[in-house]
């Protein structure tokens, strides 16, 4: 039984050594640099090890996806907390999504590396539906849907490509955070969203 846990505890410990190298290799040199044969270079194992973990590179992007979208979840919920009003929770929202594409850059890049998820791709990854029904619920409440209507969904991808547009086309920039032009566009193109939710 000991042996068990040693070995599972020392598997967990080279899965977790793969993706810091992988993301070593990221911040460094951006996601195209990484193969399998540098990951296993880095972490001092032999090729088939690294895929003993992870099946192909894409599995690995999988893995930062998932936690990039965990991330941003949590950001999301805890903007939506500081306010009942559902216009102010999606402006909040919008808002911490803005900042967390700058300050989590690396992980925002991967997690739209393959292009906005799918919805088939939502339902496979619950980190990635837990953060749309955060959006989602909202939306709801803002148009007084009494469920998730076709149209709620529509909302819902209109607001997510004005935040991940507006977010992408910022994302040549390298500051930071965003400068106040910035903020002052997003602000408008929310503001302008909410306005017409129910239209």
């Amino acid at each position: 039984m000991a042996v068990t846990a040693r070995r599972l505890k020392q598997k967990e410990a080279v899965r977790e050594s793969i993706l810091n190298a992988s993301k070593t290799i990221v911040l460094k040199e951006g996601w195209q640099a990484v193969s399998m044969r540098k990951i296993a270079d880095a972490i001092g194992y032999s090729l088939p090890v690294v895929y003993n973990h992870f099946e192909s590179k894409d599995a690995i992007l999988e893995e930062f996806v998932k936690y990039g979208f965990e991330l941003l979840g949590k950001e999301m919920s805890t903007a939506k907390a500081r306010s009942t009003d559902p216009a102010q929770q999606l402006t909040d929202m919008a808002i911490a999504y803005f900042e967390f594409a700058f300050l989590q850059r690396e992980y925002y890049q991967m997690m739209f590396g393959l292009g906005m998820p799918s919805c088939e791709r939502v339902s496979q990854i619950p980190e990635i539906g837990k953060y749309a029904a955060i959006v989602i619920s909202t939306i709801q409440t803002l148009s007084n849907a009494q469920s998730v209507e076709e149209k709620t969904i529509l909302k819902y991808h209109t607001f997510w490509s004005i935040l991940h547009g507006l977010s992408s086309i910022n994302m040549v920039n390298i500051t930071a955070t965003p400068n106040e032009m910035q903020q002052r566009v997003l602000l408008d193109a929310v503001q302008g969203f909410i306005k017409n939710i129910n239209s």
